[in-house]
């Protein structure tokens, strides 16, 4: 099972309760916010629930290192750097570190240190299509693939 993005487009205002609830789930509680989930049965049925809020993809190994270093932050503030993973972990480094959350050996929920989110900017030259309207049909939501590497790596 791959690895997917989530990337939360739309605000907090007029959104039903249940949908809050879901994004609450899944870790994406502000617009702009990103979390890591694993691609299983019920993590799916989330993300195709709030597919109107969201966009999601599988994400690659390059995107999720770039993700962690410059966008991860522990629960008390600081960097996630080479020398905290070394600390706080059995790996050796970033690398190990990303290959174990691809090859899902580990999951980032695992490791209460880390904050499960990643507040991310708006991208780089604005969004290309409209954020009213499901990827597949020109739009931005919902879910996208491969090119969510694409979208992150403009808004990191």
């Amino acid at each position: 099972m791959p690895l997917f993005a989530v990337v939360r487009i739309k605000g907090t205002v007029n959104v039903r309760h249940d949908m809050r609830i879901t994004m609450d789930l899944l870790n994406v509680r502000r617009k702009f916010w990103a979390s890591v989930v694993p691609g299983t049965d019920s993590y799916m049925g989330m993300l195709e629930k709030v597919k109107d809020f969201v966009t999601y993809g599988e994400i690659d190994r390059e995107t999720l290192k770039l993700l962690i270093l410059k966008r991860g932050v522990t629960k008390n503030g600081e960097r996630i750097t080479e020398e905290v993973i070394r600390r706080n972990t059995n790996y050796g480094g970033i690398d190990e570190f990303v290959d174990a959350l691809i090859s899902e050996k580990v999951k980032l929920s695992d490791f209460n240190w880390i904050k499960p989110y990643f507040r991310l900017t708006p991208p780089k030259g604005g969004f290309k299509k409209s954020t009213k309207r499901p990827f597949s049909d020109g739009g931005e939501l919902g879910y996208r693939g491969s090119s969510i590497n694409e979208l992150l790596r403009r808004m990191i």
